[in-house]
């Protein structure tokens, strides 16, 4: 018999590919993975692991049991789940990635909807990069991510993922209300503030700016939007930015419409061996429930 703590390590090393990576993620040390790789190797039979160099990897049989123990991992997911399903109400613990903007507009509408409808079911939230947060939700250290794509930007694919659009949220120039600026065009010679190089906004946004025929003078770069929109009601600087950060927006920061409408389709992703966990159902519910309140302006 395979020790189930042992199956999830292995997995994770699959994924993370070092022992400190596995142990940071786990929250165990690294003398600890070992073990637990150790351990299984033992009730294996056979070596899961082999140096190369001075990194550890899987071997062939490694590989193929990290492969089961998803599986395993799964099917023990679903059987909570259909336990979980029996009880009068939902109650639990739903661990919560999403990124900034939308932690900022979606959270507080969330907790509130949960707080009357699943009092029970307690929510922790961190905020991560949409990206790693959907691999760490495969991985398992979420049960829920809410992440972003942009236009002609696909978030990455996991098989074992689950996605549910929430809101796609408008696009659009934001300059000071006090020097409206109407189009990207006009804002050529103007300072811009962006997320740093590799965020799916930054993208989009260089490539607006290219289409419109210049190259932005980025003289600010921050992930934090929140530090965009004190910049842009300041007169410091323009920006492109998703609809869902103007609920949060200081007065002062005018919108402009694109000449060619854009949209970020914010969305939940999950495990599929957890779609009928009634915990996280109640936590996609509010999350569903409060987008669609934004929608309406409520």
């Amino acid at each position: 018999m395979y020790d189930v703590t042992h199956l999830r390590t292995l997995r994770e090393f699959a994924v993370r590919g070092t022992l400190q990576a596995t142990a940071e993620s786990l929250g165990y040390t690294s003398s600890a993975v070992s073990q637990h790789l150790s351990a299984l190797t033992r009730e294996a039979g056979t070596a899961l692991t082999r140096r190369v160099g001075r990194r550890l990897v899987l071997t062939s049989a490694g590989a193929a049991l990290a492969r089961s123990a998803e599986d395993v991992l799964g099917a023990l997911e679903r059987a909570r789940a259909d336990v979980a399903a029996t009880l009068a109400s939902p109650h639990g613990t739903v661990r919560l990635a999403i990124f900034q903007s939308a932690a900022l507009a979606l959270v507080p509408r969330t907790l509130t909807l949960l707080s009357r409808d699943a009092p029970e079911v307690r929510v922790e939230i961190t905020q991560a990069e949409p990206a790693q947060a959907l691999e760490d939700t495969w991985a398992r250290q979420y049960d829920l991510v809410v992440a972003e794509e942009y236009p002609h930007h696909s978030a990455p694919h996991h098989s074992e993922l689950v996605r549910e659009t929430l809101v796609r949220d408008e696009i659009a120039l934001a300059s000071a209300l006090d020097n409206p600026v109407r189009e990207i065009g006009a804002a050529a010679a103007m300072p811009w503030v962006m997320e740093p190089l590799g965020a799916a906004s930054r993208h989009f946004a260089e490539q607006a700016c290219r289409v419109a025929g210049f190259e932005p003078d980025v003289r600010f770069e921050t992930a934090d939007l929140q530090a965009h929109l004190a910049l842009i009601a300041a007169g410091h600087a323009v920006a492109l930015m998703p609809g869902l950060m103007m609920a949060s927006a200081p007065v002062g920061v005018a919108l402009t419409s694109l000449a060619e409408p854009a949209h970020r389709t914010v969305f939940a992703a999950f495990r599929g061996s957890s779609r009928t966990d009634p915990a996280v159902s109640a936590v996609r519910e509010a999350l569903r429930r409060g987008a669609q309140d934004l929608r309406a302006g409520t």
